[in-house]
């Protein structure tokens, strides 16, 4: 299980919200609070509380504890005793709650648009900003499928039309890059969980779609390890037959790295556990008879049908 204190801090809960996901009723929050200190909310100028995804973590702890025979004064005492010593309790439920979100003023495919623009310009500030915007307003999926992509779609075509210089589309691809790898590091690791390995077939250095599909299914509790671009087929076979993971995704969008992959999903099946092989990219997407004679699991051509049919390969719970 993962430490309480992997879980995010941010106050964004309010407490009916918190006593409806522990099952504890919001008078007796009010005196946990009052009597035992466990919890610190942020309190509203209306008085309100507002608590985080960390506090719903203890609060469950805390109540798996009561189920055992523990009186809360004892619970209470262990825990400060543990956060003293600089150790917090390993946390009894995984999945985080969805975040509330504010209605945005505009179309998700308006603030691509933007972001486009910042972008093209080099005003790394101005897209940093329509990205914070971006993740109050949209879940991950929507701003995938309607801000990043579109906006990548456009600098691509603007390169292509010799509108923009490759260190322009460069720059863009590395914003974007670094804004996933933060959302990625942002969740909380459950390598309890299914184990899966992704990454990018040899020679592939477009590693966005990628990355995006290891936030997505790290974001539905899979214990993700994400290996980025260009693998060497011997070293990740070597690696996969050491950590054994249920399934390892690769991203291929040229025959070259197809290549290279050939053979890979059967000497799988040879490794301790016998990982399975799953497969995207624009090389399949165009080329169904390869799909056939590849061996393992074709994802479709869109993030979406990429998590449906992992969910249905390899279920959690």
């Amino acid at each position: 299980m993962a430490s309480i204190d992997t879980y995010s801090p941010e106050k964004v809960y309010t407490i009916k919200a918190v006593s409806k996901r522990t099952g504890v009723k919001t008078v007796t929050l009010r005196a946990w609070e009052r009597r035992y200190n466990l919890l610190e909310p942020m309190r509203l100028e209306n008085g309100y509380r507002l608590y985080s995804e960390q506090d719903i973590q203890v609060l469950l702890w805390v109540v798996e504890k009561l189920n055992g025979g523990e009186t809360i004064s004892q619970v209470s005492e262990q825990f400060k005793q543990n956060l003293g010593q600089g150790k917090w309790p390993e946390a009894v439920s995984m999945p985080e709650m969805e975040k509330p979100r504010l209605v945005s003023p505009i179309p998700a495919r308006d603030f691509a648009e933007m972001l486009y623009g910042a972008l093209i310009s080099h005003q790394e500030g101005k897209a940093g900003m329509i990205m914070d915007d971006v993740e109050k307003y949209f879940d991950v999926k929507t701003i995938f499928e309607e801000v990043l992509f579109p906006a990548l779609v456009l600098i691509g075509e603007a390169w292509y039309r010799g509108e923009i210089r490759i260190a322009t589309e460069h720059f863009s691809s590395n914003f974007v890059r670094g804004r996933l790898l933060r959302m990625f590091q942002a969740i909380p690791v459950k390598r309890e969980n299914v184990s899966i390995l992704v990454g990018c077939g040899p020679e592939e250095a477009h590693e966005i779609a990628s990355l995006m599909f290891a936030i997505l299914l790290r974001q539905e509790g899979y214990g993700v390890e994400y290996l980025g671009p260009d693998l060497p087929i011997q070293d990740l076979v070597d690696y996969a037959s050491t950590v054994r993971p249920k399934m390892i995704c690769l991203s291929v969008s040229s025959e070259e790295s197809a290549n290279f992959v050939k053979g890979l999903a059967s000497n799988l099946g040879t490794l301790p556990g016998r990982p399975r092989l799953a497969y995207g990219g624009r090389y399949f997407n165009e080329n169904a008879a390869a799909r056939t004679k590849f061996g393992g699991t074709y994802l479709g051509g869109s993030l979406s049908e990429g998590i449906r049919k992992i969910k249905e390969l390899l279920p959690i719970g």
